[in-house]
């Protein structure tokens, strides 16, 4: 979760003529599954693309991303700059000790990934509907870790088996000190 303070700002309304004080705020903020649903939703494209973000879609995902109660809307029109930085780097943040290696990583495709396809795969994955809740990143590394360990065990070739029992061979023989 990430809190955030929106400092007290004054802002001009052109039709009413006249300025209105926002007072400050602490938003808490949460980098979901269910705040990209929601996004999607509202915006009825995938948020999970290189596009760049309009402002007002990136205050919106904000919005869906906030889960403090009862917050005034007039707060969201004082999102500076810097702030919206900062929900960038939470949104970025991997949230998880896990890496991977060369031969797990996803290969890339041109599949376009919406919050329903990362439902699919948590009820494939049999991944419980609270992880939905947690960091987006932490989830997709939990989905990812579920499917290399659902994978069958990778066939070796005659050719790399034998090459892989010659260096194991190898390094027995050198830790020994022995000749075969």
């Amino acid at each position: 979760m990430l809190k955030i303070t929106i400092p007290l700002t004054e802002l001009y309304d052109e039709i009413k003529n006249e300025f209105t004080s926002v007072k400050e705020t602490t938003l808490q903020l949460e980098h979901s599954l269910i705040s990209v649903s929601k996004w999607e939703s509202r915006w009825c494209k995938p948020f999970l693309t290189k596009e760049t973000k309009t402002i007002n879609e990136t205050i919106d995902y904000i919005k869906c991303m906030t889960i403090s109660q009862n917050i005034d809307l007039l707060v969201y029109n004082s999102i500076t700059s810097t702030i919206i930085d900062e929900v960038s780097s939470y949104i970025e943040a991997p949230m998880t000790a896990t890496t991977f290696s060369k031969d797990d990583r996803k290969a890339i495709n041109n599949e376009i990934i919406t919050s329903e396809i990362i439902y699919y795969w948590m009820i494939a994955l049999n991944i419980p509907f609270e992880c939905e809740k947690w960091h987006l990143n932490r989830l997709l590394t939990l989905i990812n870790v579920c499917s290399i360990k659902n994978r069958p065990p990778k066939k070796y070739s005659k050719r790399e088996l034998l090459e892989r029992n010659r260096s194991l061979n190898a390094a027995r023989r050198a830790t020994l000190n022995t000749s075969g």
